[in-house]
């Protein structure tokens, strides 16, 4: 069972159908016990950044997710979920996020020509710059759907894709066990259906 973080802010319905599309059973929930028992847990959001931020620490979820990876647990964040995996966000002034990935989120204007328009809307293509258990079962050059104005960097090391949009911008991270997509595997087509396959079959301490 995979375990969908609801804490106010995320495309949880088409998330909960992705699945549902790949025959995996889901929950929506900020239950503690559930989070605990799930096989992989997905950090969904779209927002600003502090608000969701702080949703998260008033709630305890910030630091349950924590200790949930330290034990191993498989994580994905999904757009905003996977910048708050980060040590903090430039969004509107400078806000602390969980810290799990070393790394900071900035607006993509800071790295694209200024004739690439913001918010970067629609599909892009995939490039691999090292090998990832969560792409076995799509090739580079694939194409995925992205909705955004900020993007992760200074975490080269934790970078296992990314899309080119005037500039090489941050689509996917992994740092052991906790996984980042910026696009959106659940508008994605089949391709993001079959990212969301992989995650599924992780399991903790072993990701496949």
């Amino acid at each position: 069972m995979i375990a969908i973080v609801d804490y106010g802010v995320g495309n949880l319905f088409s998330l909960k159908c992705s699945f549902a599309a790949i025959g995996v059973e889901v929950q929506i929930t900020c239950d503690r016990e559930i989070l605990e028992k799930a096989d992989g847990i997905i950090l969904p959001g779209v927002g600003a950044f502090d608000d969701a931020a702080k949703k998260l620490r008033e709630s305890g979820i910030a630091d349950l997710l924590r200790q949930l990876v330290e034990k191993g647990k498989p994580l994905m964040g999904i757009c905003l979920g996977m910048q708050l995996l980060f040590d903090e966000s430039h969004e509107y002034g400078v806000h602390e996020g969980l810290g799990i990935i070393k790394g900071k989120v900035k607006c993509i204007s800071e790295f694209a020509p200024a004739e690439y328009k913001i918010p970067q809307i629609g599909w892009n293509l995939l490039r691999f710059p090292k090998p990832s258990p969560l792409f076995k079962y799509i090739k580079e050059g694939d194409y995925v759907y992205f909705v955004h104005s900020y993007c992760a960097c200074e975490c080269d090391d934790a970078i296992i894709a990314y899309t080119e949009y005037g500039a090489k911008i941050t689509a996917a991270v992994q740092y052991k066990n906790v996984f980042g997509c910026q696009f959106h595997p659940e508008k994605s087509g089949e391709v993001g259906l079959k990212v969301l396959k992989a995650f599924s079959e992780m399991r903790e301490g072993r990701l496949c």
